[in-house]
Formats: structure tokens, C-alpha cells, sequence
């Protein structure tokens, strides 16, 4: 008899929670050692497992169930040095990670250098946010980024707009004032979006993508990059939760953004497929025997 699998109103499997699925990388696990002042790694596995458990109960996302969590996905994309060059470079160069989860790829940017003072992270649940705060010990007063909830689809958060290709004519607002993304049209210098498109459909990723582009600067090498589930053609497949998951192509993703999104050729668009072997990473695309990420950045001319 199989096992009574419960769902959510939106159809998302709840499967039980699995210690045994815990692993962490080496790099992973000296960085969360280091923020947290827990230099026993069974004693940091228990905290983190105790912190998982909270915010399974918030929304049983798989990665969540499978600790990609701990995964340090911003410091691997090949455009992290770009980004790390633009936040030391550019004065007061705005980031904002986007889906930030528990924040653990903004605490790795500033942990490496990013001027905490420019960062803005924004995600649906804000006790997610708060987690983070308990799985790392910090407080907002440690680690003063403000935090902007809200739905990405919901436009008094924030609204499809036009991309800029001049300055805004405004004052740049504040950071800790804000209650929404939308003030930041025109001024964001980078967006960190991982794990975050493939949660949607076509129609909503062009919506998304919209929303997006209206809140990247203008200035040359304003950038956006982040990493999802991908595949070699564009089209539906099912996750590895078994749930449809529409995924671009690289090809697609870049007609996407230079010239759909943006004017053709005011944008540097470069995209390719990570292989993994079946089931590696929870949440990607499978197709065949081999599962897909789109690793992606798009750098404004």
C-alpha cells in the first residue's frame, strides 16, 4: 500500500520531512560554521535540520525537503565576479536578490565583499527571511538588509514597466523605507534570480522577466544572472516533484531578453545547460537520464 501523499492548494506533493537526505558541501559547510559560530558539524546539523523543519511548515517546497538550501548557488555562476566587481566598483551599485529564501547567497556576497549597505532582498514569505536570521544567529541589527515581502505578481509590489535606457528623473529612495520593489525602477544595478523562474509558467515568466528588466539601471553593466530548471528545447516537462515546469532553451532565453524584453542589442545575453546525472538536484528539469539547469546572465551595453 503506498503512502497517503498529502497536496496543497496549489497541487505540490507534502512528502515527509527525511534527515537522511541532509548533505552540505564542503565550502557550504565551513561557511555556515563561520557565520554561525557552530564549529561542531553535528551540532550544526541539528540546527540546521531544526531550522529546515520551521520552514517546511511555512511552504514544503522540495528544495527545502532536500536542503538546496544550503547549496552557495550565487558564488558559483560565472558572472559572480562580475557581480562582486560591480558592488566594489560602482558607487552605492543597488543588488537585490529576488527569491532570497533564508539569504544565505546575499550573506556569501557580502561575506566576500559586496557593500552591505546596497543590498535589498525580497521573497513571498517573510518568515523565510526571518529563519535566516535564526539558521545563521544574526539579527537585523548584525545584518541590516532590508527585507521587502511580497508576490512578484501582485503589481503594487512590483509592476511591469518598460526598461529604462536613461536615468530616472527621481531621487533614489532609501532602502530601509521601502515596501516595495517598485520604487527601485530604473536603479537596481544586479538581480539574482536562482531557482526562481522555473516556479512559473511561460506566460508568468514573461511577466516576471518584464517586471524585472523595469527595475535594472541603464547604466552599462547593470546585470541580472541566476540559474533554473532548463532544457535543450523549449517546452513543459514535469519536475522531479512530478509537477509541470515550463523551461527555455538557452536559445529561447536569450530571443527572450534581446529583443522581447529589451531593445535588440542593448543587452549581452549568455546562457548554456548544466548536466547533471538523474535527480541530482531536486526541482530541475528531467529529460531522459540527464537533468538541466539554464545558467544565465544578461549584461546591460
Amino acid at each position: 500500500m503506498s503512502d497517503h501523499v498529502q497536496f496543497t492548494k496549489d497541487g505540490r506533493p507534502i512528502r515527509s520531512l527525511d534527515s537522511s537526505l541532509y548533505s552540505i558541501d564542503s565550502e557550504a559547510l565551513e561557511f555556515m560554521k563561520t557565520l554561525t559560530g557552530i564549529t561542531d558539524s553535528e551540532e550544526l546539523k541539528r540546527h540546521i535540520i531544526a531550522v529546515q523543519a520551521e520552514a517546511y511548515a511555512i511552504y514544503p517546497y522540495n528544495c527545502i525537503r532536500r536542503f538546496n538550501f544550503l547549496r552557495l548557488k550565487l558564488g558559483r555562476l560565472p558572472a559572480y565576479k562580475q557581480l562582486m566587481s560591480l558592488g566594489k566598483e560602482r558607487k552605492g551599485a543597488i543588488f537585490l536578490d529576488i527569491g532570497c529564501c533564508f539569504g544565505n547567497d546575499i550573506r556569501k556576497a557580502v561575506y566576500d565583499g559586496y557593500p552591505v549597505e546596497n543590498i535589498v532582498a525580497s521573497d513571498l514569505h517573510q518568515e523565510f527571511w526571518e529563519l535566516g536570521h535564526k539558521l545563521f544567529r544574526s539579527t537585523p541589527e548584525s545584518f541590516p538588509v532590508p527585507f521587502i515581502p511580497g508576490d512578484v505578481f501582485d503589481q503594487t509590489h512590483l509592476e511591469p514597466a518598460p526598461p529604462f535606457y536613461s536615468p530616472p528623473d527621481t531621487p533614489t529612495p532609501q532602502l530601509s523605507s521601502l515596501t516595495s520593489l517598485n520604487p527601485l525602477r530604473g536603479r537596481v544595478s544586479a538581480i539574482h534570480a536562482s531557482a526562481f523562474f522555473h516556479l512559473f509558467d511561460e506566460e508568468k515568466q514573461l511577466q516576471l522577466a518584464q517586471a524585472l528588466a523595469g527595475l535594472l539601471s541603464p547604466e552599462p553593466g547593470s546585470m541580472m544572472l541566476g540559474a533554473h530548471g532548463g532544457q535543450p528545447e523549449k517546452g513543459p516537462r514535469l519536475s522531479a516533484a512530478s509537477r509541470p515546469m515550463f523551461c527555455h532553451s538557452p536559445e529561447s532565453w536569450k530571443a527572450l531578453w534581446d529583443g522581447q524584453i529589451f531593445k535588440k542589442g542593448t543587452v549581452r545575453v549568455e546562457a548554456f545547460l548544466r548536466e547533471r546525472e538523474s535527480g541530482a538536484i531536486p526541482d530541475v528539469v528531467e529529460s531522459g537520464t540527464k537533468s538541466y539547469t539554464l545558467v544565465w546572465s544578461i549584461t546591460r551595453l
